[in-house]
């Protein structure tokens, strides 16, 4: 029997339906290089409705093991998409399997777009960066990090003892010259329990922001935390070499307690 074209081109159509494996028009992870089921819910926590697309522009380090869930220190280094869309807009810090899984919210303004902080893990986890370009658009940098686990569930050590209340809101800083090409480094710690709410009897108790403001009062980055941000947040900023001398930390937690400290050198 002979084809019409028609008939011809039904088949085909009809074969290749055949032919497409069912995992490959259904992929669950949404594209995810680490294949995290949790990433596409979590996505849409973070950035809503916009695409964002996977790249190696976006470094996210962490350790291979953490021993101290309740300290894991990572790394995000945007810089990379210095030329991307105009530079760096801001950084979204999340982590797939946390019970609170936003981490921070990082507007780089003047700084450069790259921080290094500790932070709270429940179990090992994907975590990202999501970083949006200033022509609006979202780019997701990752990292693997197994982890002890319990860190979001069990108190920090000054809730322990009680001793958070003699230090709540102070301030230490530090900066570090000629640390990377064209950057002046500053080290905050900024004393806070910073509770996930997680804890039975303890509620949600943590710094929401965090402002670096030069003598005029011009901002030169922003930061928002969420709890899962260590106990004490110990940050590490990177400025451009050319910048002002001294500096004032202004912010706030969710209970109202203000912030404000100087920084300098």
């Amino acid at each position: 029997m002979r084809l019409t074209g028609t008939r011809r081109q039904w088949l085909q159509a009809a074969m290749s339906l055949v032919a497409v494996p069912a995992f490959a028009q259904d992929d669950q992870t949404g594209g995810d290089p680490l294949g995290s089921m949790q990433y596409p819910s979590l996505r849409e926590q973070t950035i809503g409705k916009a695409r964002a697309r996977f790249t190696d522009q976006v470094l996210v380090k962490g350790p291979a093991f953490a021993d101290d869930a309740m300290n894991v220190p990572l790394l995000v280094d945007a810089r990379g998409l210095d030329q991307v869309g105009g530079g760096v807009a801001r950084i979204k810090v999340s982590v797939d399997r946390n019970p609170v899984r936003q981490v921070l919210d990082f507007e780089p303004l003047r700084a450069l777009p790259m921080l290094a902080f500790r932070i709270r893990m429940e179990q090992a986890s994907p975590v990202r960066a999501f970083v949006q370009t200033k022509d609006g658009q979202w780019h997701v940098g990752s990292t693997w990090v197994q982890a002890a686990g319990g860190g979001c569930t069990v108190p920090g050590l000054t809730r322990a003892d009680g001793s958070w209340s003699k230090t709540l809101g102070q301030v230490q800083a530090r900066f570090f010259n000629n640390v990377i090409d064209g950057s002046r480094r500053l080290r905050l710690r900024v004393m806070h329990p910073m509770d996930t709410g997680l804890v039975a009897g303890v509620p949600a108790f943590h710094i929401e922001q965090l402002e670096l403001q030069d003598p005029g009062g011009q901002a030169w980055w922003r930061i928002a935390l969420h709890e899962p941000v260590s106990e004490n947040p110990l940050i590490t900023f990177e400025l451009p070499t050319a910048s002002p001398p001294a500096f004032r930390l202004v912010g706030r937690d969710n209970n109202g307690n203000r912030i404000d400290a100087e920084v300098a050198a």
